[in-house]
């Protein structure tokens, strides 16, 4: 595995193509590899990870453990396509900044996020997969969000299908960052 990281606007954050080998019997692809990861995410130790399948239209996000229980995080796509989104959260220059990337299994797939970065995702498509890989497990009394429409950017929909928790998430007006985030 030879990535070709490219780190976007949000300092830590990095998107690539994470190769499909493709043959007559099917396809093969690695998708984690801690030397490779290590380039762009130092120290990450996978601690738990999950996938998930969103029908056309849902809006995820956007979500964030906060400290003890703040982690990198990994997301590829496995299937369908997704407008993958990041706020960066973390007091100094870059705070409120926000970047999008169009995730498909056939191009960029990969997204890796430092700690202090809310992320959240928009499904073009039924059946939309993503993986997760994170550096800390779920912990209910650290969840966190901040409410989808308060962020400077444009989605695709503004009456996306999302979760009632989702809908309940407090501004970014109202968020103020945990200590370890500033800088």
């Amino acid at each position: 595995m030879k990535l070709n990281w490219q780190e976007i606007n949000i300092p830590g954050c990095f998107v690539c193509k994470l190769d499909i080998f493709v043959d007559n019997r099917g396809s093969f692809q690695k998708i984690f590899n801690s030397k490779d990861f290590a380039k762009v995410i130092p120290n990450f130790l996978p601690r738990e990870s999950y996938i998930t399948s969103s029908a056309k239209e849902v809006l995820r996000g956007l979500h964030f453990q906060l400290p003890p229980d703040d982690h990198d995080k990994v997301v590829i796509c496995l299937g369908g396509a997704a407008l993958d989104v990041i706020v960066d959260l973390r007091a100094g220059q870059n705070y409120g900044n926000v970047e999008s990337i169009e995730l498909t299994p056939d191009y960029v797939n990969c997204v890796v996020m430092p700690k202090g970065v809310g992320h959240g995702f928009y499904s073009h498509m039924d059946n939309t997969k993503l993986l997760y890989i994170v550096g800390t497990t779920y912990a209910p009394q650290t969840d966190s969000g901040i409410l989808w429409s308060s962020i400077n950017f444009e989605w695709p929909s503004s009456s996306p299908i999302l979760s009632d928790r989702d809908k309940q998430h407090p501004s970014f007006n109202e968020f103020i960052p945990p200590d370890v985030w500033r800088n």
